[in-house]
């Protein structure tokens, strides 16, 4: 245990936070297995229990999650290399013990905690669809003046995501997500590469312009620039890089 004191606001009643993962799944438009991605993890985690805030996982169905190789450190591409905190999370046995068996979403209790947070990777954009409780969890946090948080394609949980009116949650809002601009560079390169066919996308549908005809005013800094927006207490993060600046971004929402 570290004696550092990360001198929290309180330290008998401490902030919480659900990072919520998705399960692994296949992608349907290159047949490759997709499951989160190790900054959007780990970044928030480091910013935060650093902190003091404690942090717990989830799932959308609970089990075993597994990342996306291209957001390993160690993977031979060479791809995600210099993220240090990911190295660090992943040679640490505590912490990777806890994605061997997450909890389910079904599991959180909306009154502990004081913040979500719905990372990405490539699954959330095949899986998020049918994670119907996670869309009813996250606006159960949103709509208790809680802090409701996505990052990357993680945000994609805001095309399905209603109030109890029935609106979409993101009608009016100002969010940000993983850009127009992201998925070109993204799929130029596997057609660069050879891939895909050029007929052919990585993803099966796009963040952007399916908020937009939802109704959000949504904002983006560039291509990998680190980027995070908060529109009152809904707070989202652009793509794999703003991990720290999504944390920070909840710390401010939550008041520490």
């Amino acid at each position: 245990m570290s004696l550092r004191d990360p001198n929290p606001r309180s330290p008998q009643h401490p902030r919480r936070v659900a990072i919520v993962l998705s399960n692994p799944a296949v992608s349907p438009t290159t047949g490759w297995p997709i499951g989160f991605w190790w900054s959007e993890l780990t970044h928030p985690y480091f910013a935060l229990t650093e902190k003091g805030y404690q942090v717990e996982l989830f799932s959308y169905d609970g089990g075993q999650v597994v990342a996306d190789g291209l957001s390993d450190p160690r993977d031979p591409s060479g791809y995600s290399a210099s993220d240090l905190i990911s190295l660090g999370f992943i040679h640490t046995p505590a912490l990777v013990k806890l994605l061997a068996d997450t909890r389910p979403v079904s599991a959180i209790d909306v009154a502990r905690f004081d913040a979500i947070i719905v990372a990405g990777g490539q699954a959330p954009m095949v899986t998020m669809e049918q994670a119907t409780g996670l869309h009813r969890t996250f606006v159960a946090f949103y709509e208790a003046g809680k802090v409701a948080c996505a990052l990357c394609h993680g945000t994609s949980i805001l095309r399905y995501a209603r109030s109890s009116s029935g609106e979409h949650l993101v009608k009016g809002k100002t969010v940000t997500g993983f850009a127009d601009v992201e998925e070109d560079f993204a799929d130029n390169a596997v057609w660069a590469a050879g891939y895909l066919p050029r007929d052919k996308h990585v993803q099966p549908w796009r963040i952007e312009p399916e908020l937009r005809k939802l109704g959000a005013n949504f904002v983006q800094a560039g291509l990998w620039r680190g980027f995070a927006v908060r529109d009152g207490n809904l707070v989202t993060g652009q793509q794999n890089f703003s991990g720290l600046e999504t944390a920070e971004a909840v710390a401010a929402a939550v008041g520490l």
